[in-house]
Parts: C-alpha cells; structure tokens; sequence
C-alpha cells in the first residue's frame, strides 16, 4: 500500500505494523459501560452497509473483542491492512478502506464505573 502509514512505526519481521490499542481518550460525555456497549453494538450492526465486505467487519469485529496477540492473528490471517497500529483505519487486500471507532476498540477514560 505505499508510504500511507506512519514513519514511526516500527513493523514487524514479516513488514505488517503491530496493532495496539489506541491512546487514552475521552468521550464527549461520560458513559456508563451499558451505554458503551449500545454503541457498540449499533457500530457494528450497521458498518457493512457502508460498503466492504462482511467478512472483513467480522474479522475486524472480532480484532476490537480480542487480546492483541489473538487480534494481530486474525488481522493477519484475514489480509487486513492496518493504516494506524490503533487500528482506526484499515485497508482490505482490494483496497477498500475500513473506518472504526475509538469507542469499538477501547473504553474511554471518562466511563462511569459502578461501585
């Protein structure tokens, strides 16, 4: 995919970024984990009508619920190209670009948390 990454990253030995879980952030306001989970849910219920293919949103689904060694094994297995290590943009092996959420691949560090 040419020169579309990062130059900081450091790849690989096979050439492919090691994915991490994005920075900290913060949600517009703080939410509860049911909240987040909704969200969540609604995210990827309806991310394959943009365009790509279900396969592709079922392994990237399944990358944002792993551990990373799991989640860099299915990126892997799957041809997934991560633009960012975090995972936020990535690219199929035909070029289509996939777009996820900070709030898909960690939690926020605002979310309220129940005694």
């Amino acid at each position: 995919m040419g020169s579309c990454g990062s130059s900081h990253v450091k790849p690989n030995r096979t050439g492919k970024k090691i994915i991490r879980k994005p920075k900290p952030w913060k949600h517009p306001q703080p939410i509860t984990r049911s909240q987040l989970m909704q969200l969540r849910e609604e995210f990827w219920d309806t991310a394959p009508h943009y365009g790509g293919k279900k396969e592709i949103w079922d392994a990237l689904r399944a990358t944002a619920e792993a551990d990373l060694e799991l989640a860099q094994a299915i990126v892997d297995s799957a041809g997934i190209i991560a633009q960012n290590t975090d995972m936020t943009i990535c690219y199929d092996e035909s070029g289509t670009k996939y777009e996820l959420p900070k709030y898909v691949l960690s939690e926020p560090t605002n979310m309220i948390r129940f005694g």
